[in-house]
């Protein structure tokens, strides 16, 4: 058996390994045909390398290395239900592969149906647009990076896996509207808030769901003038949407150990004094993120807590 043979034995032990963790979470209860997708989709194609942390910067681990011993660790945190660094600039952290659960999580919350159109921003390393992709077809998933090698990365890696979606290289706060109308937009990278653009890029009735202030925003599209909706209970913490509205992890949020708090000091960032916001956290009872919605409109968007329109909206900048 050769190295190639001996990889891909191994990556459909490590897959299923993956995929019966994430079933017993629950997570496809409300969509189980997301397990099957999961159990095809090869991660490790999407992964050639990637990084981990070691003291005093990273190490990388690679498919390739002559070392069958550090072969297997790559094969390992591959198939782990962990996130991956794949793309350092400088020291900084510019892409990455999500932690599996979440993508799973994620993908069972965008609610897509058969035939569904849907975009993608934030490319990454291909493997979400893959699970897209076995799910509805090719033809109907675009994904979407400001970023040429990013894109081109991932557009080797989906075509090593048989994977041919349109990857696109742009600015995702100005979507994909030559690719549209879409059903469904995901995104997979952090906003201070949604792109009021693409509304208009979605049919009436389509679903945003996007990572805002570490959290899992889930909008309804009216129409290209009106969204709106709540944000999940879950966290969410991804790298920033570069060209677009990042958002702001001051200082009092980092130093807060209780996570609901946290999202609220970085959701009113700007706006709120963080003394200020954790009066109103405490007051209203340590509201989780589920009591927390966005409403967009085309002259302005603004988050509010457990009413649209009740007491408490704060504006949230323009993306």
């Amino acid at each position: 058996m050769g190295v190639s043979d001996d990889v891909e034995v191994l990556a459909a032990g490590a897959r299923a390994a993956l995929v019966r963790e994430i079933e017993e979470s629950g997570v496809w209860e409300a969509d189980f045909t997301w397990r099957d997708v999961f159990a095809r989709v090869p991660r490790h194609l999407f992964v050639p390398y990637y990084f981990v942390g070691v003291p005093g910067g990273y190490e990388r681990l690679w498919g390739g290395h002559p070392d069958p011993e550090r072969r297997g660790r790559w094969l390992r945190g591959a198939y782990a239900d962990q996130p991956l660094a794949t793309r350092l600039r400088d020291g900084e952290l510019v892409s990455s592969s999500s932690q599996p659960s979440l993508m799973a999580r994620m993908l069972v919350e965008l609610d897509v149906r058969e035939g569904n159109r849907v975009l993608e921003i934030g490319a990454g390393t291909g493997y979400n647009a893959a699970l897209l992709a076995d799910r509805l077809g090719d033809d109907l998933v675009t994904t979407v990076d400001l970023d040429p090698e990013i894109t081109e990365s991932a557009r080797a890696h989906l075509a090593a896996a048989g994977y041919r979606p349109a990857v696109v290289t742009g600015d995702g706060v100005r979507g994909c509207p030559e690719r549209g109308p879409y059903d469904r937009i995901v995104v997979t990278c952090a906003l201070r808030s949604v792109p009021a653009g693409w509304l208009g890029q979605c049919r009436p009735g389509a679903r945003v769901l996007a990572p805002v202030s570490t959290g899992l925003l889930a909008l309804t599209v009216r129409d290209a003038g009106f969204a709106e909706g709540r944000f999940l209970e879950t966290s969410a913490y991804f790298v920033a949407l570069r060209g677009g509205a990042r958002a702001r992890v001051g200082e009092a949020a980092l130093r807060v150990r209780d996570d609901s708090l946290r999202f609220f000091l970085t959701l009113t960032a700007g706006v709120l004094e963080p003394d200020e916001a954790r009066a109103v956290w405490e007051q209203e009872g340590r509201p989780g993120r589920e009591r927390f919605g966005v409403t967009v409109r085309r002259a302005g968007q603004w988050a509010w807590l457990d009413d649209p329109a009740g007491p408490y909206a704060w504006a949230l900048p323009d993306a």
